[in-house]
């Protein structure tokens, strides 16, 4: 079966059955959509270290399901080129048109996960969302999504004449620097990346959370600590007054410092919503009038900041609803098809 690329210009569809696929560092997830009026029928669960590759997966994935899709729309955590993309914190390489070739599909689109999160922003639910301090009206403007997970994500959205426009970054690797004498003290005992340096992903993920908690105990003078991340968590809620409470404490305070970085470089007025991963499990150490505080200390945008909401995603899978929204509705996002397409 041949195809013939997707045209600059002319509508895509993607045609159903679809498979939709999030793919992080350590875990892959599937849905399927049978037709655009159907309910998402979950995949499933499968950890990425388990497979040598993606075609390996989305192949057991498809076992799950009655009928073979047709079409395939993935997100991936790592950068995008075109049609393929390489995970950072995993070893799989992903190559879209050579997928489709192989698994004799009729359409699929390959997403940066965090490009796929903010391209949901436009379908979430009410309920899907907690606010982190008091309530801040939405406004017009540029929308930011940050995760916290395996490693640090964070994109934009804005809308263009009534279609939606996602920036990918990769924010998690810029330069992170202490900001006064408690995380001055810190720093020099982090253990720094594999690049040699403290990057914002460094702390804020979750190996992170492990690295901030050996810093944090080196730098009080405290015996090294040999807890993982989840054993940080662990001791933390065992122990709601220990060290590790406090080291969860300090990272929801570097979480709004970075946040507020972030939402200043790209003027983020319509809100920034902190989307997956590790923090929806960690809100028994969040004190939000000290997380809106460190948000909002942005001098001389200190004013702007406090009209600048922010809210924390309480609902699990919402990236899965929002790649079913461009199955349905290509038209209303604003993709490089032509380009991105894997037929």
């Amino acid at each position: 079966m041949t195809h013939a690329p997707v045209e600059k210009g002319v509508r895509l569809d993607f045609p159903f059955p679809i498979m939709l696929c999030d793919i992080g560092g350590t875990n892959a997830r599937f849905a399927l959509k049978s037709a655009p009026g159907a309910p998402l029928l979950p995949g499933p669960p499968i950890k990425t270290a388990d497979y040598s590759c993606f075609e390996a997966a989305l192949s057991t994935a498809f076992v799950g399901f009655a009928v073979k899709p047709r079409s395939v729309i993935a997100c991936a955590a790592g950068p995008i080129s075109g049609r393929s993309a390489k995970l950072t914190n995993a070893a799989w390489e992903i190559d879209g048109a050579a997928i489709a070739r192989e698994l004799s599909l009729d359409q699929g689109l390959l997403l940066n996960d965090f490009e796929a999160q903010a391209l949901t922003l436009p379908v979430l639910e009410h309920d899907w969302t907690t606010h982190i301090g008091p309530p801040v009206e939405a406004a017009p403007g540029v929308r930011l999504v940050i995760g916290v997970g395996t490693g640090l994500g964070a994109a934009a959205l804005v809308e263009v004449e009534g279609r939606y426009l996602a920036l990918a970054s990769e924010a998690g690797h810029v330069d992170f620097a202490p900001v006064g004498a408690v995380e001055a003290a810190i720093w020099p005992h982090i253990r720094m990346s594999d690049q040699g340096r403290i990057s914002a992903e460094t702390i804020l993920s979750g190996h992170g959370i492990a690295r901030l908690h050996q810093a944090r105990c080196a730098a009080a003078g405290l015996p090294p600590p040999t807890l993982d991340e989840i054993g940080v968590v662990r001791e933390a809620l065992a122990a709601p007054d220990g060290e590790e409470a406090r080291t969860l404490g300090l990272f929801w305070v570097l979480v709004a410092r970075c946040a507020g970085d972030l939402t200043l470089n790209l003027l983020a007025k319509g809100g920034v919503i902190f989307s997956g991963g590790v923090l929806p499990r960690l809100t028994a150490f969040l004190d939000p009038a000290q997380f809106r505080a460190r948000f909002e200390d942005k001098a001389p945008f200190g004013e702007m900041m406090q009209q600048i909401g922010t809210r924390l995603v309480i609902a699990n899978e919402v990236v899965l609803p929002g790649l079913a929204a461009i199955a349905v509705d290509p038209d209303r996002y604003i993709i490089d098809y032509a380009a991105r397409a894997w037929r």
